[in-house]
C-alpha cells in the first residue's frame, strides 16, 4: 500500500492523465525505497500491467485523452464495472531484465 499511495501522490503531483507507470527500487530490509522512472505514457511496462491485472489501460487512456471521464467509461474486460474501480489483485507481478 505504501508504493500505491506514493504513486497516486506522484501522478497528482505531475498532473498526469491517463496511463502512467512509475517503477521503484524496493529495500526490502527497511522499506526504504526510491522512485528511478516516472513514465507518463503507454510503454512496454503497460501491456504487462494490463495482462497481469485485467485492467484495459491503452482503451481507458484513449478514452480519456478524448476528454471522457473515468466514470464514464465502461471497463471492456469486465462489461459491468466503469474504468474507475481499480483492480483487486492477491498477487505480485514482477518484471525481471533479461
Amino acid at each position: 500500500n505504501m508504493l500505491r499511495t506514493t504513486a497516486i501522490n506522484v501522478i497528482r503531483h505531475f498532473g498526469v492523465v491517463g496511463e502512467c507507470n512509475i517503477q521503484y527500487a524496493l529495500n526490502p530490509n527497511n522499506e526504504t525505497y526510491y522512485i528511478i522512472e516516472v513514465n507518463a505514457r503507454l510503454s512496454r511496462s503497460s501491456a504487462l500491467a494490463s495482462k497481469a491485472t485485467g485492467y484495459p489501460l491503452a482503451y481507458v487512456a484513449a478514452k480519456l485523452a478524448l476528454g471522457i471521464a473515468l466514470p464514464d467509461i465502461k471497463n471492456s474486460v469486465t462489461g459491468g464495472t466503469t474504468a474507475c474501480f481499480e483492480p483487486s489483485l492477491d498477487y505480485c507481478v514482477v518484471k525481471i531484465p533479461r
